[in-house]
């Protein structure tokens, strides 16, 4: 449907959405608000949240694809299909994902940090506040090392994880979302 609009009109509706990034944000910092409360000690719950959580964001990823540029529709397919395939493995096999839990957890926060902080560095001129991007990619790659480390031993350490990702994930939404609404404010100036 997109391919019958210019550049400006893609761009019109991606701008004209930008609620919707705030909606997720909120959402997502909602999440981790009460995943920072539980104190979960099993295994299984454990990978239950991480699943939910990977499922959640699948689906976000999903919504992401109807207000992207056509050059990163893809990207979002892939990481929702991704998301959501993880997410129901988790569910699946609760004691299986522990042990590899951490692993995962690192590599999304490697690659999300590192897509933050290009971010930052692209929208640099656009967004006066690109800083703050830079410096949650920065704090998430950090993470995703200390992630690596020995710590895997204590249980808690995941939920903390989980909840880590989904505080990220609603910060990068909201920026988005403002990233979103300057963009609708100067093309509404250029009209």
């Amino acid at each position: 449907m997109n391919d019958m609009f210019g550049p400006r009109e893609i761009l019109e509706e991606a701008a004209d959405r930008w609620w919707i990034f705030l909606l997720t944000g909120i959402a997502w910092l909602v999440f981790a608000l009460i995943v920072f409360q539980w104190d979960y000690t099993t295994v299984v719950a454990i990978s239950y949240l991480f699943g939910v959580v990977a499922v959640i964001a699948g689906v976000n990823e999903f919504m992401a694809i109807t207000i992207s540029t056509t050059g990163w529709k893809w990207v979002h397919g892939v990481l929702g299909v991704l998301f959501v395939l993880v997410g129901i493995w988790a569910l699946w096999n609760p004691y299986d994902t522990f042990a590899t839990l951490a692993a995962l957890v690192g590599v999304f926060l490697l690659f999300k940090g590192i897509f933050d902080i290009m971010v930052a560095f692209i929208t640099k001129d656009e967004f006066e506040l690109w800083w703050l991007q830079l410096v949650l990619g920065l704090v998430e790659i950090l993470l995703a090392f200390w992630i690596a480390g020995d710590f895997r031993e204590k249980a808690i350490l995941l939920v903390i994880y989980v909840g880590i990702i989904a505080l990220a994930r609603g910060i990068s939404e909201i920026f988005v979302a403002f990233k979103l609404k300057g963009l609708r404010r100067r093309l509404a100036q250029l009209a």
